[in-house]
């Protein structure tokens, strides 16, 4: 991947805590060269603005970014998922300290002690029409930037923040409405209703939908393995054990894996985290410990977001466990409730489904086959 800028901005080093999630987004990395093409578009065609992936979970959006930072040197990255880091006062209090630095690296005249001071205070103030000192400190580094340079502010998993202390109505973390010349955002979040973006904005912006690309996901899982398979000396030794694959050979061994893996369908997969986790735990059952905190932390979000619905939303999850497919109308059908009802469920969880247009009918499932079967032997084992 080409760097973004040939003379990129000198910024501190991120927190070791956003370091380490890096490093580790990082291993075997391939790939998603549609994605980082598309980002660079962006920052041709426009002088600035928002630039979002969406995507599954699992679907590797903080791999993507992860590694678009790591061959980037001076763009600014901030963790939501990390715990404590999704509050608005976290966020403006690392951002706006690297910023601050980055403005004294470039000569701006700052006090740090006082602009700290100002960070957690007036909050109610920094509305979607004022981001207040954070908007400030944007401007001064956009008037400082050499013509080459770029000032890119990352932010992964936006889905998770928490909103519940901001004013209703304002932008997450009170985002800027407005940018300044060469200032981006590139942010990644799950799916969303295009109501609850949690954004108003008035500057450039374009969205990226990993599921738009299927045909590059499957071809850069396909790279993914490969890669897995040459790098880990025990993986093909493992796999071919615990599936009963012949061992003639190393070179016969990796194309009877390949086959095995086509085999079982991985040849159509483009969920990482479902390969990853089953590649690092060949020899465990098909869901790996790994695999199971990750899809227990989806249910008790989705039970968190439908606690005001129950039951009617475990009726709801009972049936969409036990269809590839099936539309709105469906489901009030069986449930004999009017439909509205089954809208409040199916929004509250859209981060976690896949919407599909057949016969002019958007039709839900589940947004993985894995997750599907392992919430079904979650609720056929509480019954």
């Amino acid at each position: 991947m080409k760097p973004i800028a040939e003379n990129p901005i000198n910024i501190p080093r991120y927190p070791l805590e956003f370091q380490q999630i890096i490093t580790a987004k990082n291993q075997n990395f391939v790939g998603r060269e549609f994605v980082f093409a598309a980002i660079n578009k962006f920052l041709n065609q426009s002088d600035r603005g928002y630039f979002t992936i969406i995507g599954d979970p699992g679907i590797g959006k903080s791999a993507i970014l992860a590694h678009y930072v790591s061959q980037n040197p001076g763009v600014v990255y901030y963790n939501v998922e990390i715990s404590g880091k999704n509050r608005v006062e976290e966020f403006l209090t690392t951002i706006c300290t690297q910023l601050i630095e980055i403005a004294q690296n470039q000569g701006i005249k700052t006090s740090v002690e006082r602009s700290r001071n100002n960070l957690t205070a007036n909050f109610s103030d920094s509305t979607t029409e004022d981001s207040g000192f954070l908007s400030l400190l944007l401007q001064q580094i956009s008037n400082r930037l050499q013509p080459k340079q770029h000032l890119i502010i990352t932010i992964d998993g936006c889905d998770r923040i928490d909103i519940n202390n901001q004013p209703r109505g304002s932008n997450i973390f009170y985002l800027p409405r407005y940018l300044p010349e060469k200032v981006y955002f590139i942010l990644i979040r799950r799916p969303f209703l295009a109501d609850k973006s949690g954004l108003l904005i008035e500057t450039p912006a374009q969205s990226l939908d990993l599921s738009n690309y299927p045909e590059q996901n499957r071809a850069d899982i396909q790279e993914y393995i490969k890669t897995y398979l040459n790098e880990s000396s025990h993986s093909v030794d493992d796999f071919s054990a615990s599936h009963r694959v012949p061992s003639v050979s190393e070179d016969k061994t990796r194309k009877d894996v390949s086959l095995n893996m086509t085999e079982q369908g991985f040849n159509d997969e483009t969920n990482f985290m479902y390969v990853k986790e089953i590649l690092a735990a060949i020899n465990e059952d098909i869901y790996p410990q790994n695999l199971q905190i990750y899809y227990q932390n989806h249910l008790e979000k989705m039970n968190l977001a439908t606690s005001k619905q129950q039951p009617m939303a475990l009726q709801v999850l009972n049936i969409l466990v036990q269809e590839q497919s099936i539309s709105m109308e469906a489901i009030a059908e069986r449930l004999d409730v009017d439909e509205y009802e089954i809208k409040v469920i199916l929004d509250k969880w859209r981060e976690f489904l896949y919407l599909e247009s057949i016969a002019a009918e958007i039709h839900y499932s589940v947004y993985h086959a894995s997750f599907r079967d392992w919430l079904r032997q979650q609720i056929e084992s509480k019954f």
